[in-house]
C-alpha cells in the first residue's frame, strides 16, 4: 500500500510542477505536453530504482523512450492522413495504431540486439 501512496505523492507533486510550467508557456495548446504522462513516468522510474535497482529501471526507461518515439511517428502519420485524405478521425486513429505498435516493437527488438 505504501508504494501507491508514494506514487500518489510523487506523481501529484510532479504533475503540479508540470502544470505550473505548462501554465506559463504560450500558446496554451502547447501546455498539454506538460500533462500527467511525464510526471507519472518519472515517479514510476524513481520507485522502480528504489525497488528493483537501476538496471531494471534502465530497461523500463528504454521502453518508455521507444514508446514515445513510436507515438510521435504515429501522431505524425495520423495528422498527415487526416489532412491529406480527409478521413474520419476515429477509424484513422484506430487503424494507424498498428504503426505505433510496429515501431515500438521494432525499436524494442532492435535494442535487444545490443543489450
Amino acid at each position: 500500500m505504501s508504494e501507491f501512496v508514494m506514487r500518489f505523492l510523487i506523481g501529484g507533486a510532479v504533475v503540479s510542477l508540470f502544470a505550473a510550467i505548462g501554465d506559463v508557456l504560450r500558446p496554451k495548446s502547447f501546455a498539454g505536453l506538460f500533462g500527467a504522462a511525464p510526471s507519472i513516468a518519472l515517479a514510476t522510474v524513481g520507485l522502480t530504482i528504489s525497488k528493483q535497482g537501476s538496471q531494471y529501471a534502465a530497461a523500463e526507461a528504454h521502453s518508455m523512450i521507444f514508446g514515445a518515439i513510436a507515438f510521435f511517428i504515429y501522431a505524425i502519420s495520423v495528422s498527415r492522413v487526416l489532412a491529406r485524405y480527409k478521413t474520419a478521425a476515429l477509424p484513422t486513429t484506430i487503424i494507424l495504431m498498428s504503426v505505433w505498435f510496429a515501431v515500438s516493437i521494432g525499436l524494442w527488438r532492435w535494442w535487444g540486439r545490443f543489450s
